[in-house]
């Protein structure tokens, strides 16, 4: 495989879109790696994927920057005392961390099915269809609580829609139902609001993907992938991701996450036509 500069722009690009949009980014990287001509299941290329993803992790670090501080020493000052433990930041962050010990579990124990059989645009296609179905359940629960005034902010995260939005989050190692498509739908059915569902999200991004990224960093192979082109991609990630991450949550303030319904499903359609016809191959 011959990784090029406009591949890793181009990578780079989708990557930092799409990977806090629920849309699924592993879906869109598999998508744009067959236009391109790479080869999806070439374990450069699955390595080159979960490298682009620490531009995205550094843009949702350097974006919550002052958050994750305010978490991280309200959960050493709960740790240190029992008055620390009343604070709503110690239990938001104990939130955080429970939620992202399952997709790290289940991540490694299948990597190899993820890295491979999984890595098909027909599994892509179906998943962007039926994961829909959810986003779109999960809207019409949260239009419910709201119009009932049962919502919870940010203030009333529990330590159990952590572990319900951390075991969600593993069906988003599925390509094609997207990591923050699957824990914004866990956090609108669990009775968060939409913004708090999302911020929430972001945080549990964080620990997801900083360890994805490290754990492929023993497998590159730097004379394949080219430092240079590993890099760009990274930068590119970085700078959209944290541009999609400022819209995303501007957007969800006033807009129900169904906008992406509609896309995700077009293009799940769109795939199996295109797999059908023999436009595309499936990996």
């Amino acid at each position: 495989m011959e990784l090029t500069y406009l591949h890793a722009v181009l990578l780079g690009i989708v990557e930092g879109l799409t990977e806090f949009l629920p849309v699924s980014s592993t879906g869109h990287l598999t998508i744009t790696e067959k236009l391109l001509g790479l080869t999806v299941d070439d374990p450069a290329v699955t390595a080159y994927t979960a490298i682009i993803q620490l531009g995205a992790i550094a843009a949702t670090l350097l974006y919550f920057a002052k958050d994750i501080w305010r978490l991280l020493t309200a959960w050493v000052g709960g740790l240190r005392s029992a008055s620390g433990r009343e604070n709503h930041d110690y239990r938001l962050a104990w939130a955080v961390i429970i939620g992202s010990v399952p997709v790290a579990v289940v991540g490694l124990l299948a990597k190899d099915l993820i890295t491979g059989a999984l890595r098909s645009l027909w599994v892509v296609a179906v998943a962007l269809i039926l994961w829909s179905v959810v986003m779109w359940a999960a809207e019409r629960r949260h239009d419910v609580l709201e119009r009932r005034r049962m919502q919870r902010g940010e203030g009333g995260v529990t330590l159990r829609d952590g572990l319900v939005m951390g075991l969600v989050q593993c069906f988003s190692l599925i390509p094609g139902i997207s990591r923050s498509g699957a824990t914004i739908s866990a956090g609108l059915f669990a009775g968060l609001d939409r913004v708090t569902a999302t911020r929430l999200s972001f945080f549990m991004a964080i620990p997801a993907l900083t360890a994805a990224g490290l754990y492929e960093l023993k497998d590159v192979d730097v004379a394949v992938l080219g430092i240079g082109q590993m890099l760009v991609g990274i930068v590119v990630a970085f700078v959209v991701a944290y541009a999609a991450i400022a819209w995303l949550l501007r957007f969800v303030a006033g807009h129900p996450i169904t906008v992406f319904v509609w896309y995700r499903v077009a293009l799940g359609v769109l795939l199996i036509v295109a797999l059908s016809a023999g436009w595309l191959t499936a990996a």
